[in-house]
């Protein structure tokens, strides 16, 4: 091979580019690059590629020679192993040497490169300790995971699992180019997904502010001339108009070191000097540019422009004024006295509003998390008028406009918002699904035709669906407590392999839905064991999101997990006192999760709220349950009942008997020939009229309760009767043995101890909020409760709500004689005896 010659006009910056992964879009993907780099016809008759650590997983310097004969593969291999086949210089890079290197250029852009490594470092809680080309490895071996840039400028996660063998570069870079596609599709951008429903109609191109690389980008030597002439600008406002216009049209990389230089430091200070002398449109195309050039948020500029805004809106069209909102969302800059004018405006101008700018207008409501109420009736009518104009995808941004302004909407427009989702969701993205579904679950509305719709559609869409989406759509059927097999089956497949891209609150909200709707996959072990692990690698966030643990260990806790470390994590007194300062009330979850330790991990030797704790939280719930729970109809009417039927208020105790459980308990106890004994003393009264009277139930009466009357009593009759004191009767004995007029009653036994010969039934009035959704199947938390009673000593014996509560429309006969039959059941107490 003759003396070859430097590709002219490259140089060694540019000769080490061509092989960095930030060179790539000199070729627009990996596939053409190497392509080009492997082809003959392409490099010319003749040419040497030298490739080493700026292509990933290679170690050593390979050289890969191409002739002009195509498909000679003895020719390549013989070139390929030839160790000279080109010198190798020190540095890290590529050495291309040509013959003939007419009309080939490169374009120089390493910016993609250097976003990159700052797009790695940017997620702490990642492996970004080398970039591309620190690491070497042999070709096509397996290595460690690495960060490294990708067309999406983020770093990639060191969860997942080194890329195969691949035989050929081609191999390599399709291998590493689905890599960057799956990790583009997990990275929620919550800047410029919400805008995707903007590019449905041309009418938002007026309202927006587009945020697209300019088509004709400016050389940067004519941006230098520029900031060179900004000296001899002041006090003309179209010249300062058009420079930011122009400089806005700059490359990426030249607009980023924008900010430092002093020269454009100048040009922003005139400006702010002239602010009053720009017309309107020339103000509006100003903060348009600020956006390309990616002004800081507090800079002077900004200040300016939105006082000279607030100033001048009441003067603006609305056309303009949502430009303006628009612009200010895309700068990241909070702006609520603009907003509070604009929403003004909007409201005194709402006949005029186009579909497409009330659309944008609930964007901008939710992006600035407010929610105006003066504004809440119009925006109902409103959607109900364009309900069947909208989008689907326009839907999905209204939905999610109101959910993060926390906007209240009837039940009535949600349902018709349901109706067209149900019917049309094959042709809806999945983003704007699950924005649709947030809306639901923030109404908590049922609709089951849009559930059984999602429960067919979704499950073969989660593997695509990013970790945050999928989290919203499992959090959805948790929160409407509805159970869907198919599809907590899908995430729980999908979710091990995408489980490093969740942050702390997906993590806790995936073990709190699987925990809440009681279901352990099939791929359990693994599933549990993926999260707990993404717990403790985000155990540093907690301290700053207290709930998000606690909610993670309460799911784990409902389905009987319980990791010793993170729960003596939560105990410590140290994160017990970050949960006090916490915006959400977390006391309740703090006492559940203490509390069913001590019951459930006999073992565990780390840290327990302390008593004073625990009691201060028994006493709030209890207080609670006082005027909330205790008063329910069908409760206090199965309390009454069995008073009636037992003999007296001491034989029942309408208590919560594990008040971390929140719900309450019908407590009565027996011996084991099944006889009630009294034991509720806490009232003094009730105390010394036991001591006084007795009620002896008879065979007879006993017979009169379960069957409603004796010859011709009546129901209301039998049970005044049973409660007839034992003087007026004459009678000396009451349930559970005999007490004599005036003697001492010694069947009420010291808290928590068993007496020889007891059965302590806890009787569950439960309700439908108690269970899933149209099933049978209790929750979570009501799941860990019945077990912990077990575990207490306790025999569980459910009056459930199919069962009791059409009872309540019944005679008072045929409630007792239910009631009976579960109290006495020959079964339990065989089992307890």
């Amino acid at each position: 091979m003759g003396q070859s010659q430097p590709w002219s006009g490259l140089g060694a910056v540019g000769q080490s580019l061509i092989c960095s992964w930030g060179c790539l879009r000199v070729f627009g993907d990996t596939d053409k690059y190497l392509e080009a780099a492997l082809s003959p016809t392409k490099l010319r008759p003749m040419a040497t590629v030298l490739m080493c650590r700026r292509l990933p997983r290679l170690s050593r310097v390979t050289a890969i020679s191409a002739t002009a004969k195509r498909g000679s593969s003895k020719s390549k291999k013989e070139k390929r192993d030839k160790p000279g086949a080109a010198k190798t210089e020190t540095h890290s890079g590529a050495t291309i040497q040509l013959l003939k290197p007419q009309d080939y250029r490169v374009l120089y852009n390493p910016a993609a490169y250097a976003k990159g490594r700052a797009g790695s470092q940017q997620h702490g809680d990642r492996d970004s300790s080398q970039a591309l080309g620190d690491t070497f490895t042999s070709p096509g071996t397996a290595q460690a995971p690495q960060t490294f840039p990708t067309a999406s400028s983020q770093a990639l996660s060191p969860g997942r699992s080194a890329l195969p063998k691949a035989s050929t570069l081609l191999e390599q870079s399709r291998l590493y180019k689905e890599e960057a596609e799956k990790e583009k599709r997990e990275m929620h951008d919550s800047k410029e997904d919400p805008r995707m429903f903007q590019k449905g109609r041309p009418e938002y191109r007026a309202l927006t502010c587009d945020s697209a690389e300019p088509a004709q980008p400016l050389p940067a030597e004519e941006g230098d001339r520029i900031l060179q002439s900004v000296a001899g600008c002041e006090g003309s406002p179209g010249v300062l108009r058009d420079y930011f216009l122009q400089l806005s049209r700059l490359p990426a990389e030249r607009r980023a070191v924008l900010g430092s230089d002093a020269r454009f430091g100048a040009l922003c200070h005139h400006a702010v000097t002239a602010i009053r002398l720009f017309s309107t449109p020339d103000l509006i195309l100003i903060l348009k540019a600020c956006v390309p050039l990616a002004v800081p948020a507090s800079h002077p500029l900004l200040n300016a422009c939105e006082a000279e805004f607030c100033r001048r809106a009441w003067d603006m069209g609305l056309e303009q004024l949502l430009l303006v909102a628009d612009c200010w969302r895309c700068l990241d800059r909070s702006v609520p006295s603009y907003l509070g004018i604009l929403f003004s405006y909007a409201n005194l101008h709402w006949k005029d509003l186009t579909l497409p700018q009330f659309v944008q207008l609930l964007y901008i409501i939710g992006e600035g998390r407010r929610s105006p109420a003066d504004l809440a009736q119009k925006v109902e009518s409103t959607i109900l008028k364009h309900l069947d104009a909208f989008t689907l995808e326009e839907l999905g941004a209204i939905c999610l406009g109101l959910f993060k302004s926390l906007s209240g909407i009837s039940e009535h427009v949600m349902r018709r918002i349901a109706d067209r989702v149900a019917l049309q969701m094959e042709d809806m993205s999945t983003y704007a699904l699950v924005n649709v579904l947030k809306m639901l679950r923030y109404t908590r509305m049922d609709h089951l035709p849009l559930m059984r719709e999602l429960g067919r559609v979704i499950p073969a869409r989660i593997p695509a669906t990013n970790i945050q989406g999928i989290m919203h759509i499992t959090l959805t059927y948790s929160s409407l407590h509805f159970f869907d097999e198919d599809v907590l089956a899908a995430v729980a497949t999908s979710l091990p392999s995408k489980v490093s891209y969740c942050r702390s609150k997906d993590a806790a909200k995936f073990l709190w839905s699987f925990g809440c709707l009681d279901y352990e996959p099939p791929n359990e072990e693994e599933f549990y064991s993926s999260l707990i692990k993404q717990l403790h690698a985000k155990l540093h966030e907690f301290s700053k999101f207290p709930e998000h643990l606690l909610t993670a260990l309460l799911g784990l806790a409902f389905v009987k997990r319980f990791p010793e470390e993170l729960i003596d994590f939560a105990l410590r007194e140290e994160f017990v006192q970050k949960t006090r300062g916490s915006k959400y009330e977390l006391n309740k979850d703090l006492f559940t999760l203490g509390k069913s330790v001590e019951i459930e991990c006999p073992t565990y030797q780390g840290s327990h709220l302390t008593p004073q704790l625990c009691q201060e939280f028994a006493e709030m719930v209890s207080s609670f349950a006082e005027r909330e729970i205790y008063v329910r109809p069908e409760i206090v009417e199965a309390t009454s009942l069995l008073e009636s039927m037992l003999g007296g208020p001491e034989y029942v105790k309408n208590h919560m008997i594990l008040p971390h459980t929140r719900s309450s308990d019908l407590e009565v106890r027996l011996s084991t020939d099944g006889r009630p004994i009294p034991f509720n003393f806490k009232d003094p009264v009730a105390t010394k009229k036991l001591r006084d009277m007795g009620v002896n139930l008879t065979d007879d009466l006993m017979s009169q309760l379960i069957q409603g009357r004796a010859h011709n009593q009546s129901p209301t009759e039998v049970g005044n009767e049973s409660r007839i004191p034992s003087q007026e009767r004459g009678d000396t004995t009451c349930m559970g043995g005999a007490l004599s007029a005036g003697a001492t009653s010694q069947a009420e036994p010291k808290a928590g101890l068993w007496q020889p010969g007891e059965v302590r039934l806890a009787l569950q009035v439960s309700n439908r909020n108690h269970f899933c959704y149209g099933s049978r199947r209790l929750l979570g938390l009501h799941c860990l409760k019945r077990r912990q009673l077990r575990l207490l000593g306790y025999a569980v014996v459910e009056l459930p709500f199919w069962e009791w509560f059409p009872l309540l429309r019944r005679t008072r006969s045929e409630k007792l004689s239910y009631l009976h039959y579960k109290v006495f059941s020959p079964a339990l107490l065989t089992r307890a005896a």
